[in-house]
């Protein structure tokens, strides 16, 4: 599995992936456009065999805070740790950014919390409740999470094995 940064040629796939999920009420629907437009956000696909597997983008709002959106992973692939590949890629890029802060809006919490995010009431994000949730049909139903994560509070990358490291980087 390769890691990569996103092209325009991977719109479409990364469109599908995120609207399957959408279809599902795990995330909110994304248009053609609006991923072209913000491509550039997607730091990171997950490439296998040459098939777009996985895809996360980070938001940024400002020289401090970012937000991890439009993190998915293929079904036939979950649970084998791409979404961490995904998600250690996007903090890797937060860090170098100079970020302070990363959070995400959720149905699964659990997932970030593993990796070192914690629970905090999403009014504490106020730019992304204005720009996006207030527009959200499911505004007065919401049932995401908001959860965050201090970069310096990061914690240590888990070390791969040997024959981990490989799967990765062929």
């Amino acid at each position: 599995m390769k890691i990569r940064k996103a092209k325009l040629t991977d719109v479409p796939n990364i469109h599908r992936l995120v609207n399957h999920y959408a279809g599902e009420r795990i995330m909110l629907p994304r248009t053609l456009t609006d991923i072209y437009e913000n491509v550039w956000e997607f730091t990171v696909v997950a490439e296998e065999d040459g098939r777009l597997v996985g895809c996360g983008a980070l938001k940024l709002y400002n020289q401090e805070v970012a937000e991890i959106r439009s993190l998915c992973v293929d079904e036939s692939l979950k649970s084998k740790g791409v979404g961490r590949e995904i998600m250690e890629e996007l903090l890797d890029e937060a860090e170098a950014f100079g970020l302070k802060t990363v959070f995400a809006l959720t149905v699964v919490p659990t997932f970030f919390e593993k990796l070192g995010f914690h629970q905090v009431p999403r009014e504490r994000f106020p730019t992304k409740v204005w720009r996006d949730c207030l527009r959200c049909e499911r505004y007065t139903c919401c049932d995401e999470k908001a959860v965050t994560m201090e970069i310096v509070d990061r914690p240590p990358k888990l070390e791969k094995s040997a024959a981990e490291a490989a799967e990765v980087s062929s």
